[in-house]
């Protein structure tokens, strides 16, 4: 599976972003996640999404101001960000997992085979 990752740029607070993530090489059959990574911090989970996207899953953080959904017919997956603040300023890497689901393990790094290649975010304040 190669994941290609876009859509981030620089934002005001409270402004909004939309990334994607396209899939290919294989079926998209996977539970899907989205994570972040700051300067100086470790990756920590975003949000994820199951292959029929009737469960969804967000970090605290994030709960109420973003929204993972997906299009399976275009092996897409987005992660739409709405009031942006400067603590989500990060390097936001999409990725796919093969052989888990639910919310205890798609919130960890170690449940995922493939990620993209990530796509920096900037929201100034």
């Amino acid at each position: 599976v190669q994941l290609q990752a876009s859509g981030g740029g620089l934002v005001q607070a409270g402004g909004s972003l939309r990334l994607s993530c396209a899939a290919s090489g294989r079926t998209f059959s996977n539970c899907m996640g989205w994570f972040r990574q700051a300067p100086g911090k470790e990756r920590e989970f975003v949000a994820a999404i199951s292959w029929s996207a009737s469960s969804t899953y967000y970090a605290d953080s994030v709960r109420g101001r973003f929204t993972i959904s997906r299009e399976n017919a275009k092996n897409t997956v987005y992660l739409q960000m709405n009031s942006l603040k400067p603590e989500d300023t990060a390097v936001y890497y999409c990725a796919a997992s093969t052989s888990f689901s639910g919310n205890y393990y798609l919130r960890r790094v170690n449940a995922y085979d493939y990620w993209g290649q990530g796509t920096l975010v900037t929201v100034s304040s």
